[in-house]
Order: C-alpha cells, then structure tokens, then sequence
C-alpha cells in the first residue's frame, strides 16, 4: 500500500480554513469597509504608525503571521483540488509549485515580520 502525503498538507489547509471563516469577513469588514468609510473607526485607525505598532507587537506579529501562513496554505491546497475536480492532470511540478510557493512565501512572512522587529 502506497503512503499519502495529503495528511500532512490537510492540517494547514484546516486552519486556514477555519480562520478564512471566521476571521476573513471582519478583516474585509474591517478594512474594506469600517476603516475607508470611518464607519465606527477613527479614520487613522489603519494608519501606518498604528499598523506599524501592531506589527512590532509580539501578539500582532503572531497573528499577522498565522493569518497570512494559514491562508496561503489553504489556497494552495483548495487550487490544487479545484485542479483535480476539472481533471488537470497535477503532477510533481505542479504540486511543487504550488505547495513549494506556499513554503517559500511562509518563509517571506517570517522574515518580513522578523525584519519588522519589536
């Protein structure tokens, strides 16, 4: 019987999952609509020494983090099946692209966030 790698890739694709839905509608909510409208937000609320604070916070940088980890691998695994559902042929090098581009970019985001500092 021949092992599956899919396990593995299944626990991130569950946490992104997960928090695209629950916290994907408040951060449209929140940025797309609350902080350009001034809807109950200041209007600097999003500035960039308020944002730049919340980066350099050990908690912010946390979230930001698994945010934006969490939801690249949930794409890469969600455009992965949706290739397998319209019978694209997925081989190694599209599976590496994919998955490789989700570990490159999760690499990205530790050392931009790391580049931040606190």
């Amino acid at each position: 019987m021949k092992r599956a790698n899919d396990p593995v890739l299944w626990l991130p694709f569950g946490a992104g999952g997960i928090l695209a839905a629950l916290f994907g509608p408040a951060l449209v909510l929140v940025t797309g609509l609350a902080a350009p409208f001034a809807i109950g937000l200041s209007p600097n609320a999003l500035g960039y020494e308020n944002m730049l604070g919340f980066a350099q916070n050990f908690l912010g940088k946390g979230f930001l983090f698994v945010i934006v980890v969490f939801f690249l691998w949930h794409a890469a695994l969600r455009i992965y099946h949706l290739l397998h559902d319209l019978r694209v042929h997925v081989g190694v090098m599209v599976k590496s692209i994919l998955f490789g581009g989700s570990m490159v970019l999760t690499l990205v985001a530790a050392w931009a966030l790391l580049r931040i500092g606190f």
